[in-house]
């Protein structure tokens, strides 16, 4: 929609420009309110483009993602996408401009709620920031499933309003999986591992540290030496790593909470010398970090299948909308697991 705005605002101000619908008002004035007309359109357009577009006309469900920066987030539209045209329904989908932005993806959340949508599909930022928003949802009759990242259920229950059900992968597992390569891999030698953790306080991430630390620490011959947070961001997984390497110039192998750091690590151990020397695990199975390990730069990943988690989201909601009841607020939600799978050269 955004390019037929942009046509829009176009022909309005060449329009504007050529002198039609002027009337008698002298030539400064023109121009001074074409220069404004012009000023407000960029202004208008650089705001739907930022926060995601939330259209006049809606379509039937509606869709909210952390953002679509990150490959995987991509994955999960493009699952969206295919499911809606397998169950011949519209979707508008939605993401914040980044993957700390609350603020952001909490207006989106809001404008949603003006637009008419049948059901929302929607993965918080964090456990709390769709908290309220949410309830103004349900209480309007809209049917909600969350993906992903939880929402702070106690907390939406304790508001009057629940969710349909939690659609997501085994954090826990994932992060297990991935260090256990790393130890299987190390074998009887073992060694020094590292942990690079996504942003403090998001449940996914905590979850994945979790299950690599647990497997980490109940193994033979294997010492955790770090576990420090670069907030899902590669720039800051470079720097955490070179530091890390640094402090432990004997450390064996680097598990990463989300590709995005563990293709900074891998950048971090090329520049320390050492490439080859050190295994890094990445987690997502993101494209970029898929082409890594092909190439031999990344050791391995673990893979999510956000093509499924997006369609399985939108899936469940449709259903909901069509049976035109809403979960009771004290009941339980329906928990849908998404596999992982290691992926390796």
């Amino acid at each position: 929609m955004w390019k037929n705005d942009f046509l829009y605002w176009e022909n309005s101000l060449s329009n504007t420009a050529k002198g039609r619908d002027c009337g008698s008002m002298p030539l400064i004035r023109r121009r001074m309110s074409m220069r404004k007309n012009i000023l407000l359109a960029a202004v208008a357009f650089a705001a739907t483009a930022m926060f995601g577009g939330v259209q006049a006309q809606a379509a039937d469900y509606a869709v909210i993602l952390k953002t679509l920066a990150n490959p995987f987030w991509q994955g999960v539209q493009e699952g969206v996408k295919t499911k809606a045209a397998e169950l011949g329904v519209e979707v508008d989908v939605f993401a914040s401009p980044s993957e700390d932005d609350t603020q952001a993806q909490l207006q989106l959340f809001e404008d949603v709620l003006n637009r008419g949508y049948k059901g929302v599909v929607f993965a918080p930022i964090s456990p709390v920031n769709l908290v309220q928003p949410a309830a103004k949802a349900y209480k309007g009759g809209i049917p909600l499933v969350n993906i992903d990242e939880q929402i702070d259920v106690a907390g939406l229950n304790q508001a009057g309003a629940n969710i349909e059900a939690f659609v997501t992968t085994d954090n826990k597992d994932v992060g297990k999986k991935g260090a256990q390569f790393i130890i299987e891999t190390l074998g009887s030698a073992g060694g020094e591992v590292a942990i690079v953790e996504g942003k403090p306080g998001v449940a996914s991430g905590e979850a994945r540290k979790a299950g690599a630390t647990e497997a980490f620490t109940g193994a033979a011959g294997i010492k955790l030496v770090a576990s420090q947070a670069a907030d899902w961001d590669r720039l800051k997984a470079l720097d955490v790593a070179a530091n890390i390497l640094q402090a432990s110039p004997d450390l064996k192998a680097f598990y990463c909470a989300n590709d995005t750091m563990a293709l900074g690590v891998v950048q971090a151990v090329q520049n320390a010398g050492k490439a080859g020397q050190i295994l890094v695990v990445g987690t997502d199975g993101a494209p970029e970090a898929r082409a890594s390990v092909a190439a031999g730069r990344l050791t391995a990943t673990v893979a999510q299948d956000p093509q499924k988690m997006g369609g399985d989201g939108l899936a469940l909601v449709v259903e909901a909308a069509k049976s035109g009841k809403l979960i009771a607020v004290n009941a339980t939600a329906k928990q849908v697991a998404v596999d992982s799978v290691l992926v390796t050269k």
